[in-house]
């Protein structure tokens, strides 16, 4: 059999961390989705990169294939460790669990090199017949299991136990503005995310939850409160707002917080806004009307102001957790008007 290169297959190096393996994995998986690739390659690309994460992203795995060592190459002749050969998931004849159906189409099970490596912890501790009978979940398909047990299986596999892993997480950025912070109302996120599908049937056959692809895109729209004093990349979680897994295991949804605002720069509590003055008005002091989230004020600009100079304004800027508010930095720009007569023209030639 042929050598499988699972860190070539990802694409990333032999001591790439457990994010690294995860965050290479969705990338592919998005580019070869058969919802979204349709050319030929894109089938046996998809079940590649699956097997890949299969033994990479899983740590027991992981450690057993490592030890192999790191001379091999992918597609060189492989012979099995003693004692593996008789576990076949690769569709061969006598293995224990034989194919899967994807997209309505047989594709095989895993190759023929992954079954002898890891049939023994596909088998289980109960052995060829324990889990013959009772069908397992590896991967988000279903391997094994009698027509007439797949009821049953589907029962076990929602009432059984397993780990949560990070792969539940989901991790998005949050754009907000100052505004979204000050009104202290949850503020409305959408976003999709596509998702193993946990409704396909045990014994195979088509599922009209995914349409067969063995994925779903889900929709959601939550409300979220932000924290007082919420900062620039901090990291809000929601609980039990990530993917949900075969066992009914759900991660949890973080939110990366990005300051989006036009109108104001927001350093932690304080905020600084831009206000725009004419050369004259620079130079002789004026009285401005600004906008601020406290409402319209005026300020007073003295005399002889130069551009970039700033003006602070007391507890005019975010909510504090103590109580209280930071301040507002008016941050002065002299600007050009682009209307200018001759004559205001002439009269600066004067001066």
């Amino acid at each position: 059999m042929e050598y499988k290169d699972y860190y070539n297959i990802l694409g990333v190096k032999r001591d790439a961390t457990e994010a690294e393996i995860k965050s290479a994995y969705r990338k592919l998986a998005r580019k070869y989705h058969p919802d979204v690739n349709k050319t030929k390659e894109a089938e046996s690309k998809f079940k590649d990169i699956n097997e890949a994460y299969e033994v990479l992203g899983d740590k027991n795995k992981r450690q057993r294939y490592d030890s192999l060592g790191s001379n091999w190459q992918g597609g060189q002749s492989y012979t099995p460790p003693p004692g593996f050969e008789q576990f076949n998931f690769g569709g061969g004849q006598g293995g224990a669990y034989q194919s899967f159906n994807f997209g309505g189409q047989d594709m095989g099970g895993f190759s023929d090199f992954f079954s002898s490596l890891f049939g023994d912890m596909m088998m289980g501790q109960g052995g060829g017949r324990g889990a013959h009978s009772q069908g397992m979940n590896f991967g988000g398909f279903d391997f094994g299991g009698a027509a007439q047990q797949a009821s049953q299986g589907r029962r076990t596999r929602k009432t059984q136990s397993a780990p949560k892993t990070e792969a539940l997480d989901i991790t998005k950025t949050l754009n907000i503005t100052a505004k979204d912070v000050f009104n202290k109302k949850p503020i409305s996120v959408n976003f999709s995310e596509i998702s193993k599908c946990t409704q396909c049937p045990s014994g195979g056959g088509y599922c009209s939850a995914c349409g067969g692809t063995g994925y779903t895109t889900v929709n959601k729209s939550i409300k979220v409160k932000l924290p007082p004093e919420v900062k620039e990349g901090q990291k809000v979680r929601l609980k039990g707002e990530g993917k949900t897994d075969s066992y009914g295991q759900t991660g949890d949804l973080y939110l990366i917080i990005h300051f989006a605002d036009k109108e104001y720069q927001v350093d932690g509590v304080d905020l600084t806004k831009e206000v725009e003055i004419t050369p004259p008005e620079a130079v002789l002091g004026v009285k401005k009307e600004i906008s601020t989230l406290h409402g319209n004020i005026g300020i007073k600009i003295p005399p002889r102001t130069s551009s970039g100079q700033m003006l602070r304004l007391k507890n005019l800027g975010l909510p504090k957790k103590d109580g209280g508010f930071g301040n507002l930095n008016a941050k002065v720009k002299i600007i050009i008007p682009k209307d200018l007569t001759e004559k205001q023209i002439e009269l600066y030639k004067q001066m």
